[in-house]
């Protein structure tokens, strides 16, 4: 049982028949094999003929000898039978050595339609962006949003209100399979087996030379803190004060990098407001979903935001916005939220509470000149909207019943 992901397939679905590769990038278990098996089941309801489908899963144990660009290149062939065109799905790309160059290769010479997966936000750079450049385009997928959590759990029978799921989702994140789970414990078991899981089979490998006692406490470090204001000096001091270990600079973006490639995190850069332009300064990390900062944290503080900013984050991401972090001379505003040449600023609170509380997230925006659209967004169901600056509850806003604007 599973629900449409049309958010995916409608940017996907104009490309079924485009001569370019279709590279499906997330995190592991966030739905990237359904979303496949959605996009052939689709094109067999267009009139496409079952035997001009192959699919290739290299996570299943039947495909576990193509390991290799050649022996790729062998199996596609001999599946070949005519000069029709072939759909050709291959999931976990990555585990294939040289795996651009059989891409290339098929895209050069057969008339085919290639969608590909991969667990690794960086698989379109370096290599396979000089090999693919013009002749790819990525789609990131994100785990469940939480207007898809709602959906999910309604097709399963279950009666949802959106104002109570919410703090559910807060917690546990928006892992499709967790919600198989009915006990805390076992969500909680679930998630951090998968989040384990991940480091072991894309990080600490035997090629990484990775210490596995030492990445832990990093990266269960980086999960905790996500959201927070990024400092290498601060995890220095963190580490050197608390453990009695020593992290060099080298190796804190060396292994940050590693859980970006992973797809665990996103990192996000600083806009200058002022400026009016991004800066390459990486001043925060968000988790790709909140399940994986539970399970390092053991509780969520409702005191602060942290929480809520990342699913605001993940689902600008998910939306398809370049968001980033924004200064001003005299502070920040959570979000800077990009289409094109089009842009709003966003500010992130659980409840205004209080006339402190109101002053603070509102005022945020006083130093900014510009007048493109400013929003607070919060828990709570009265408008609070002010001097040109706007209101949206968080869970009208997941629910896409209240949407931000862009000028």
């Amino acid at each position: 049982m599973y629900i449409i992901r049309e958010r995916y397939l409608s940017k996907i679905r104009p490309f079924y028949d485009v001569d370019l590769i279709k590279v499906l990038t997330g995190v592991r278990r966030c739905g990237k094999s359904v979303l496949l098996t959605q996009i052939k089941d689709e094109l067999i309801g267009k009139g496409i003929d079952e035997a001009h489908i192959i699919e290739v899963n290299f996570e299943d144990i039947s495909f576990e000898k193509i390991r290799t660009a050649t022996k790729l290149d062998a199996y596609i062939k001999e599946k070949i039978q005519d000069n029709d065109k072939y759909y050709i799905f291959l999931d976990e790309v990555q585990h294939v050595r040289n795996f651009e160059k059989v891409l290339t290769s098929f895209r050069a010479t057969l008339n085919c339609s290639l969608f590909v997966t991969g667990s690794n936000s960086k698989m379109l750079s370096g290599k396979m962006a000089s090999l693919l450049v013009g002749r790819c385009i990525e789609f990131r997928v994100m785990p469940f949003s939480f207007k898809e959590a709602v959906e999910y759990l309604q097709l399963t029978g279950k009666q949802v209100n959106p104002d109570e799921l919410i703090y559910d989702y807060i917690n546990w994140g928006g892992l499709p399979l967790r919600f198989s789970f009915e006990r805390e414990a076992d969500i909680k078991a679930y998630i951090e087996q998968t989040y384990h899981g991940i480091i072991d089979r894309d990080i600490i490998t035997e090629k990484s030379k990775v210490s596995r006692q030492k990445f832990t406490k990093f990266s269960d470090y980086v999960m905790a803190n996500a959201g927070k204001e990024f400092s290498s000096k601060s995890i220095e001091t963190y580490f050197a004060v608390e453990n009695d270990e020593h992290f060099e600079k080298k190796a804190i973006y060396r292994y940050l990098d590693k859980m970006e490639k992973a797809c665990l995190i996103s990192r996000v850069k600083r806009f200058n407001i002022v400026g009016k332009r991004a800066m390459s300064y990486v001043e925060k990390q968000y988790a790709v979903d909140t399940g994986f900062r539970m399970v390092n944290t053991n509780l969520v503080n409702f005191e602060d935001t942290f929480f809520l900013e990342n699913i605001i984050f993940n689902e600008l991401v998910s939306r398809g916005y370049e968001v980033f972090t924004g200064k001003t001379y005299k502070g920040e505003v959570d979000f800077v939220v990009i289409d094109g040449r089009k842009k709003c600023f966003i500010q992130v609170a659980y409840y205004l509470h209080s006339p402190e509380t109101i002053q603070r997230e509102f005022g945020a925006f006083a130093p900014i000149s510009d007048a493109a659209p400013k929003y607070v967004l919060s828990l709570d169901r009265f408008d609070y909207s002010r001097d040109g600056i706007g209101h949206i509850n968080i869970v009208d806003f997941l629910m896409e019943r209240k949407n931000i604007t862009l000028n």
